[in-house]
């Protein structure tokens, strides 16, 4: 008879897929890497800022020495930041980081957790990771429907995962009814707030969520270096909750989490605000340029407040895996989302101009070819 080894709930994951690297790219098809264009993964186009890098090079000189494991220095300008006491700060290898943690510190096996359907892959995860039960709750026009989330908790509920914006689909619910939903969730229920992409919001879309943190004690606010910040490649998230929140998560949390050479350049990227306004700048601009023509194209395509957009590449289940086929072939990649039953739909990053070119060009011979 053969050994199963670990329990079924772990057996039963499917594990995550990332987007291609642009070298299993270059292999597979035969293209030459300096040619290919990557808008899979949501990365900042203009790649890591000037003043990280050089924080990097000043911090690599220690790398002999385990990194400090509380990271005094980065909570320090967290703190300052956001008004908050560095016990309100837990740090994560990446955002990924923190929602897995949560799950794990609020969640006993068996009992239950609530997100949306179409909402971050890793919720799904995370819940299957600790033996709880998922509740997922139908999409409202591709986004979260709060009343359904809030009807949905149960006697066993522990966690509310919410992003806004929403990955993949880009939708955004606006500040007032997202804290009257937070009012309404019973305390006893932690709600993990996932703000990947706040930083790309429109200024008259911006709410204060580190104030719901402070009114609301089960509120966590989740967010990352790795996307407006340029830093995917260090992964480093924060989360910023009341203590006796973040006093579990430090429980559970990996000792050294995060390495020297992230918090250096999270503390520089924290304070480099030219860098961050100029990426939401190109991304505001590309994101008109890349929807005006999927319009004229006549596809459709979801809304978006991050720094990507949903498009619909065909009717039947499986248009959207030919379609990215075609485009790797000509050397573009995308992100297929049949694993968040969208099979006729593709993730497209806003990237730089010549790149938002070079994806439209190939998506319309794409389209001509299947």
């Amino acid at each position: 008879m053969t050994t199963k080894f670990g329990p079924s709930y772990v057996r039963g994951i499917a594990p995550y897929v990332a987007g291609k690297p642009i070298a299993e790219v270059a292999r597979q098809f035969g293209l030459d890497e300096a040619r290919i264009v990557k808008l899979a993964s949501n990365e900042n186009p203009l790649g890591i800022p000037e003043s990280a890098q050089r924080a990097m090079a000043q911090a690599a000189a220690e790398l002999g020495r385990y990194p400090d494991s509380n990271a005094f220095e980065l909570k320090a300008a967290l703190s300052a930041r956001y008004d908050v006491s560095p016990d309100w700060i837990t740090l994560g290898n990446g955002s990924n980081d923190i929602l897995e943690i949560a799950a794990h510190a609020f969640v006993e096996k068996g009992q239950s957790i609530v997100y949306s359907q179409y909402s971050f892959a890793i919720y799904a995860l995370a819940t299957q990771g600790v033996g709880a039960r998922g509740i997922v709750t139908p999409a409202k026009q591709y986004g979260h429907d709060l009343d359904a989330m809030l009807a949905a908790i149960a006697d066993d509920t522990r966690l509310v995962f919410i992003a806004n914006p929403n990955n993949p689909t880009g939708t955004f619910v606006d500040g007032a009814t997202l804290e009257a939903f937070i009012a309404k969730v019973p305390r006893h229920v932690a709600i993990v707030l996932d703000e990947a992409y706040t930083e790309y919001l429109a200024a008259e879309k911006r709410y204060d969520s580190i104030a719901w943190a402070r009114r609301y004690p089960n509120l966590l606010v989740s967010r990352t270096f790795s996307k407006a910040y340029g830093l995917a490649g260090l992964r480093i998230g924060f989360a910023i909750a009341q203590p006796e929140l973040t006093d579990l998560l430090n429980r559970l949390r990996q000792p050294f989490n995060v390495n020297s050479l992230a918090q250096a350049a999270a503390i520089a990227a924290l304070n480099d605000r030219e860098f961050v306004e100029k990426s939401a700048a190109l991304n505001t601009e590309g994101y008109r340029v890349v929807t005006a023509a999927l319009a004229r194209l006549g596809l459709e395509y979801v809304p978006s407040d991050g720094n990507f957009v949903l498009v619909r590449v065909g009717d039947d289940d499986g248009s959207g895996d030919r379609v990215n086929l075609e485009l790797l072939k000509q050397g573009v990649i995308v992100r297929p989302v049949g694993g968040y039953g969208l099979p006729q739909w593709l993730r497209v990053t806003i990237g730089l101009p010549q790149e938002n070119e070079a994806f439209l060009a190939a998506l319309e011979r794409a389209l001509a070819a299947t």
